[in-house]
């Protein structure tokens, strides 16, 4: 059976932890921002971890 393939776009939007985690970045900060207050903002700057629904099909997605 051939090597399985990482995802392409799945790698570029996701990095794994040290302890095994995803790290992801925030969604809705591209456009569309005068309606949103700072601290809004300021909050969708940082990463977060993917959540434990999501886990195993990020997972499937970088072997």
């Amino acid at each position: 059976m051939p090597k399985m393939k990482t995802h392409r776009g799945a790698a570029k939007r996701f990095k794994r932890t040290g302890s095994g985690k995803f790290k992801r970045f925030r969604a809705f900060k591209s456009h569309i921002l005068t309606k949103k207050s700072a601290g809004r903002k300021r909050r969708l700057r940082k990463s977060t971890t993917v959540s434990a629904s999501d886990y195993k099909r990020v997972e499937k997605l970088l072997p």
